[in-house]
Parts: C-alpha cells; sequence; structure tokens
C-alpha cells in the first residue's frame, strides 16, 4: 500500500491548518477510508502520551480521535518543548534526544528529516490516505533552508498541498497573494487551491474577491469556512482567549484560576473546567490583578523552577497563602505540584541554569529534575468519592517525601499525588484528571460546587465538534476537488 498524501499548510500560525486536517480526517473516516494524521515538525508545550509510549503534540493527538485512531509518534516524529526563548527540548519519534537553541536545530534538521520520512513511510505502508499538518507559514524565507515543516517535507514526498488562510485577521487576499510569491516555482505548482477560513458575513459580499483571486493566481477557491461559533477544538499550543461558558448567576460559578505560567505546558488540562456550565474559569497573565477565586491550580511547567519564581515576582505566593487561610481550595498538577514542595533540583541544568530553587513548601517533599522522562497513560480512581479516573504521566522529576501523606489517585501502577492534612491542599502528576465526567465531578464536589446540578461529557463534546467539522467539508468546500486530489475514484461527494 502507499498512501496518498495530501498537505494543509498555512498563511500564518493559528490560520486553520489543525482545524482543517481534523475536518478531513473525521469526513474521511466517516466514509470508511482509513486516513491517519501526520505533522512533520510540531512546536508546542501540550502534548500527550502515544499508545506506543511515546510523546507528541496533543494537536495530533486530537486528530488521531477525530479519524478513530490511538495516538502513535509516528503522527508527529518532530516534537519541539520551548524551555527558554532561544532553548527547546528535542523529541524524537516520541523520545527526547537533546536541548538545543534555534541555530543547534537548524543544523540538525538534516538528521531529523530522515526520522520524518521514516515515520511517513510507515503510515503510508498502513492507511490509504496521510492529511498532513504544516507549520506556521512556508514562507518563512530566514527557515527554508533544510526545511522539514512545510515544503521541503512536501517536495520530499511528492504531495499535493492546500493553502489555508484566516480572513478574521484582515488581509486575507495580500496573505495568500504574498505566501505564493515567495515559494518557488516548484513549490507554487503544489499548491493546488485556497481555503479561506473564519468568514462572518453575507459570501455574496466576498464573491468579487474571490473570482478575482482565482483569475490572479490560477488557483481555484476550494471553499470559505465559516467562523465557527461555539466550536471547542482544543488549541495547538497558545492559550484560549475566552474563559468559558457563562450561562448562570454569579453566586452559582464555582470561581477557579490558573496562572499564565510563561512556560505553561498541557493548559488543555483544563478545557473540562472552561466548557463547564458552573465554573468561570480565568487564566490570569503577568502584571493582571489575582481575583478571589474557590479554586487555584498551578498547571504544568516546561521549566519549573523559572515559573515559580515568576509566580512570586507577580505576587501569587502571597494570594495562595492568603487563599488557603480562607478555606479556599488549592490543586498543582505536575510541575505545579513540584512547587508545592521543599525544594526543585535541576543539577543537569535540564531545564535552565543548574541549581535548586526553593519549593512553596506545603508539602514535605523535594524533587529532582534527572534526564530520562516518565511518559505514560494510567487509569484508576480518585481517592476522594473513588471516582473513576484517567490520564497521562510527561514528566523528568522525581519526588522524595519526608512524611506519609494519603494519595490524590490509586493506579494499577500504585499512588499518585498527595493530599494535605487539612484537606485543602492536594497535587498530582495526573494530566487529564477532569477529562472523564465521574473524576470532573468529584473534584468540583472537594473544591466547593455542592450542587453539580449541569454535569459535563467532556468527551461528547470533542465527538460533536469532529462532526460538526466534517459537515463543514460537505457544506462549505469542493468536495469534487478534494477527491480529485484524494485520488478517491468512485467516491460519491
Amino acid at each position: 500500500m502507499n498512501a496518498q498524501t495530501l498537505m494543509i499548510q498555512g498563511t500564518t500560525s493559528d490560520a486553520g491548518k489543525s482545524m482543517l486536517v481534523t475536518a478531513l480526517c473525521r469526513w474521511l473516516s466517516r466514509q470508511g477510508i482509513r486516513v491517519v494524521p501526520f505533522k512533520p515538525q510540531n512546536m508546542a508545550l501540550n502534548s500527550v502520551v502515544s499508545s506506543n509510549g511515546g510523546e507528541i503534540g496533543r494537536a495530533q493527538a486530537v486528530q488521531a480521535l477525530a479519524a478513530g485512531l490511538a495516538p502513535h509518534t509516528d503522527m508527529n516524529p518532530v516534537l519541539l518543548k520551548p524551555s527558554t526563548d532561544k532553548n527547546a527540548q528535542i523529541i524524537i519519534h516520541g523520545h527526547a534526544m537533546a536541548n538545543m537553541d534555534a541555530c543547534g536545530f537548524h543544523n540538525y534538521k538534516s538528521i531529523a528529516l530522515n526520522a520524518v520520512l521514516e515515520s511517513h513511510a510507515r503510515l503510508a505502508a498502513q492507511y490509504e490516505r496521510i492529511i498532513v499538518e504544516g507549520a506556521g507559514s512556508p514562507a518563512e524565507i530566514n527557515l527554508r533552508a533544510n526545511d522539514i515543516a512545510n515544503m521541503g517535507f512536501a517536495e520530499a514526498v511528492d504531495c499535493p498541498v492546500i493553502l489555508v488562510a484566516d480572513i478574521d485577521r484582515g488581509g486575507v487576499f495580500a496573505h495568500l497573494v504574498g505566501t505564493l510569491a515567495l515559494l518557488s516555482e516548484s513549490e507554487q505548482a503544489r499548491i493546488k487551491g485556497f481555503v479561506i477560513n473564519r468568514f462572518r458575513g453575507d459570501i455574496a459580499l466576498l464573491q468579487p474577491g474571490l473570482d478575482w483571486l482565482e483569475q490572479y493566481t490560477g488557483k481555484p477557491v476550494l471553499g470559505v469556512l465559516p467562523y465557527f461559533q461555539g466550536l471547542h477544538l482544543e488549541a495547538e499550543d497558545a492559550l484560549p482567549q475566552t474563559a468559558g461558558l457563562i450561562a448562570l448567576a454569579e453566586h452559582e460559578h464555582l470561581r477557579v484560576i490558573v496562572p499564565a505560567l510563561p512556560r505553561i505546558s498541557n493548559h488543555t488540562d483544563f478545557d473540562p473546567l472552561r466548557l463547564h456550565p458552573q465554573v468561570k474559569l480565568q487564566f490570569i497573565g503577568p502584571g493582571k490583578m489575582i481575583p478571589t477565586a474557590d479554586l487555584i491550580i498551578l498547571p504544568g511547567s516546561k521549566s519549573v523552577r523559572a515559573d515559580l519564581e515568576w509566580l512570586r515576582q507577580q505576587g501569587w505566593e502571597h494570594v495562595i497563602r492568603r487563599h488557603l487561610r480562607y478555606g479556599g481550595k488549592l490543586i498543582g498538577i505536575c510541575g505545579g505540584f513540584q512547587m508545592l514542595g521543599e525544594r526543585i533540583h535541576d543539577p543537569d541544568g535540564l531545564e535552565g541554569e543548574a541549581g535548586s530553587t526553593q519549593g512553596m513548601a506545603f508539602f514535605k517533599m523535594s524533587t529532582t529534575l534527572q534526564p530520562d522522562k516518565l511518559l505514560r497513560n494510567v487509569q484508576g480512581t480518585l481517592a476522594y468519592q473513588s471516582a473513576s479516573v484517567s490520564g497521562y504521566e510527561i514528566h523528568c522529576g522525581v519526588t522524595a517525601f519526608y512524611k506519609n501523606y494519603s494519595p490524590v489517585v490509586y493506579l494499577a501502577q500504585g499512588q499518585d499525588g498527595a493530599m494535605s492534612d487539612d484537606g485543602l491542599i492536594m497535587g498530582s502528576y495526573l494530566h487529564g484528571l477532569f477529562e472523564s465526567a465521574e473524576a470532573c465531578a468529584a473534584l468540583l464536589d472537594w473544591a466547593g460546587l455542592k450542587d453539580n446540578s449541569q454535569p459535563s461529557n467532556y468527551h461528547a463534546v470533542c465527538e460533536a465538534a469532529f462532526n460538526r467539522l466534517a459537515d463543514s467539508i460537505d457544506h462549505y468546500l469542493d468536495t469534487k476537488r478534494l477527491c480529485q486530489l484524494l485520488d478517491l475514484q468512485g467516491f460519491s461527494a
């Protein structure tokens, strides 16, 4: 088998590449076609543990679910996890290989390309169609040499490309024409059509521009996707712009705040809370007033010591201690859990300068960062209400306790986390704590939401989004041309 490959590239970051790949994966899967998502190179701090025990970008895991598949490291063979503005952890085939600066990785790309092509070849042997997501823009001239994320990959595997642009940003025709102009002739020939994303208004007013674009470039507009109100699709990396769905009177909300750490990781942990009708969740950025809340959650971090210092500079430690004195609840997840101990040691400088940092000392424990990262999917029960829970662990910290605490989660592999003696603080290494409806309801009850009259089913929300996106392919895109690009002879569009 040699799967047909189609690549989705964008004029900018967040143009709609991830969304369109997700939509196509569910659309093709519903036709009974064995389709798989692929992203050669991803830069993101939102990641998951794959079915084969490696680490990939969460966007590809979401796309896999849309295709009806378990996430696999071949779907995202190169993952970059920034630890500073200039350095990142390089993950190849699911496992951390090195920490490099931008110049170091630029020189490493020829080696990384081999990993990309190996993964693509394995997928091509197993599936009928591969839908590929590019990264950023193919017109980033400074990154074009040895490119593996956009046209460099497309040329290597000889696949067609669809170029998507976000009209909500403004300047959509300039984005499309300008991107096309900056590509080589062979790259321009690869672009088989345009998709315009996030359109609001009367399509008749846009039509003259579409006609001009087709005439000027000689490329067809394959469709115009609307601005999807109320659609939930997990963000690839950037924090969401909205705090949640607010429908009840203020006193009926559970107020939850999360510091927007500079190197926050896996903030998708909180999507079930953002979407819960009885929760008001806010990410609090730098320089913003920290409001009162029922629950404070310290999220995961790619640079735990640096982010802990940032918390202190922003006044969070004082706010947290006052919050606890008045009976508020506190949860630390992964890196946030490590911050709750007495010390964080990084003897090898894995996340920055080597050294140690004093923690908040809510738990008698210390954490040492080690080169080998723990990656595993887990299932178990919460100690609170014995609610079923599933999730995953991604961390290089090993925590040693100097006192016995009640665990937060009972796993098949052992116990996880710690609960403070007064019952106000819990910490866990488990990402995905809120994703199962049962665990989410139990944790919100612990946090103070006693009347959970509108429980949220996060997985059902995600499934509905996948199907809505697939429907949009039929409603808004030229499916006849899509079938031609995907070599779907006999397919009834």
